[in-house]
């Protein structure tokens, strides 16, 4: 069975790139491309670029990438129904992919041999000072509010018509498994959302990479972009109110995964998320059913409004 390797990319079709280009910028990403109706932005990791996007007519998501393990996977996948045959990637980090289309319409890639970037210089995350240990000593924190690297991509939510169909899909794909579920408030029979992890065996990974959710329209629910540290959400939370952008629902702790997230809407209406601070698993972890309503899914802080989910 291929296997994935972790979240790569999404892309978007966008009716004008320069103005997304803006957006994300002071989101934490930063433009490497920008030729031919297109454009790719990264973060502060390896990953060649976090975020494709090209010019169209309306705006609508398009798809995203996968890591896979080998070119053995590549081809595996490349002779399954609804793939196309291997092809060279023409985008920054190059490599080789294999697209295959969902029934809803989006267009996953399994990509392999990509040529990494150079990482940028991050700031090493705070000590944090707890009630029964002291680590940071002598030093204060001074953080400013700005832009705030995004690392990586660290998860997507696609909404599907047949959320079983597409969970099975990913597993037989790509060796996803799922982490927990979410199911009607009150009906733990009725799952409606699966979050799905690589499968590392015991070795340890992020809760989810991927959460399907079930929805009688078929969209992009939000991307995911890693940030360092509490202070890094914080810092960039306060600079994007100050550069006048939509605030979706932030800041606050999501229970499944235990992220600090923030969430906000770009120019088309896209929700894109910052988050730390969320849960690693391996096979020791067993998957529990969550049955409660939108608001109950935050510990603590800003509560999602009841339509979150839809």
């Amino acid at each position: 069975m291929p296997r994935a390797v972790e979240p790569l990319y999404v892309r978007y079709q966008l009716t004008d790139l320069e103005r997304q280009a803006d957006f994300l910028t002071d989101f934490g990403l930063s433009v490497t491309a920008r030729e031919g109706g297109r454009l790719y932005m990264r973060g502060a990791g390896p990953a060649p670029f976090l975020y494709g996007a090209e010019t169209g007519t309306m705006d609508r998501f398009l798809g995203a990438g996968l890591l896979v393990s080998s070119a053995q996977d590549l081809e595996t996948l490349a002779r399954l129904p609804g793939s196309r045959p291997i092809e060279r990637i023409e985008a920054p980090g190059g490599g080789w992919r294999v697209r295959m289309r969902l029934d809803d319409g989006f267009e996953i890639d399994a990509v392999h041999g990509v040529t990494p970037a150079a990482p940028l210089v991050l700031a090493e995350p705070a000590a944090f000072n707890s009630g029964n240990a002291k680590p940071r000593r002598n030093q204060s924190i001074r953080t400013r509010r700005g832009i705030t690297p995004a690392i990586r991509l660290g998860h997507f939510v696609l909404q599907v018509r047949d959320r079983a169909g597409v969970v099975a899909w990913m597993g037989e794909r790509f060796g996803l498994v799922p982490s927990d579920h979410l199911a009607v408030p009150g009906a733990p029979a009725q799952v409606i959302g699966t979050f799905l992890r690589v499968d590392k065996g015991m070795d340890l990974t992020d809760h989810h990479c991927l959460l399907v959710l079930q929805a009688d329209t078929p969209g992009i629910h939000h991307c995911s972009f890693e940030v360092q540290d509490l202070d890094a959400v914080m810092a960039a939370h306060d600079y994007l109110l100050q550069r006048g952008y939509r605030l979706d629902c932030g800041v606050g702790r999501h229970l499944l995964g235990s992220q600090i997230f923030d969430y906000w809407r770009d120019p088309f209406g896209f929700r894109v998320e910052h988050y730390t601070d969320g849960d690693v698993v391996n096979d020791a972890h067993r998957p529990t059913v969550f049955a409660g309503t939108a608001d109950q899914t935050t510990q603590w802080g800003a509560e999602p409004p009841p339509e979150f989910f839809q």
